[in-house]
């Protein structure tokens, strides 16, 4: 009778601890931000074929050119990304250089998406298993980078690009520009 009393004592003492540990984290702000362990890193080694016959592909060289880039992940089912498009748009219009990887996707589906959404690339990658979106450490699409001139990863915006981010990504070209 003894140890069966020992023994409920344990398991009250268990899940007032558990309870209390959830009661904690209840309380404690959400971080949101996804930390990239690329940021401040080279980017990764690639060479993709070009996803459709108007652009060239790309490759890790075309991004240490000298030359600060923002780096598009996109696919065209993806709903976010069509929503983003104007503002890649006016990140173009702006001065900014768009390079892109395209994932899971086929040059038809490329090609219709750009003809309808516009086209702000001056490359696309063809990425059909995600291996070069999966090495960048990239979470899902659409999600862009800063690349500065010597191919170093800057910046990571993940989700899609809003009003409210163009002015934030060209400040982050900008720094990445004068490195």
């Amino acid at each position: 009778m003894r140890n069966l009393r020992f023994a409920l004592w344990g398991v009250v003492i268990v899940a007032a601890f558990v309870f209390g540990l959830f009661g904690y984290q209840l309380t404690q702000p959400k971080d949101e931000f996804v930390r990239s362990a690329l940021v401040g890193e080279r980017i990764p080694e690639f060479a993709l074929p070009a996803m459709v016959e108007s652009r060239p592909g790309l490759s890790s060289t075309d991004l240490a050119d000298g030359e600060a880039k923002l780096m598009n992940v996109f696919a065209s089912w993806c709903i976010p990304c069509a929503a983003e498009a104007p503002y890649l748009e006016e990140l173009e219009r702006q001065g900014a250089q768009i390079v892109a990887v395209a994932i899971t996707d086929t040059p038809e589906d490329v090609d219709r998406f750009l003809l309808q959404h516009g086209n702000p690339f001056t490359r696309i990658g063809d990425d059909r298993i995600s291996e070069v979106q999966l090495s960048l450490g990239s979470s899902g699409v659409p999600e862009t980078f800063v690349i500065a001139g010597d191919g170093t990863i800057t910046y990571q915006h993940i989700g899609d690009i809003r009003a409210s981010d163009v002015p934030v990504l060209m400040e982050e070209l900008r720094k990445a520009q004068g490195q």
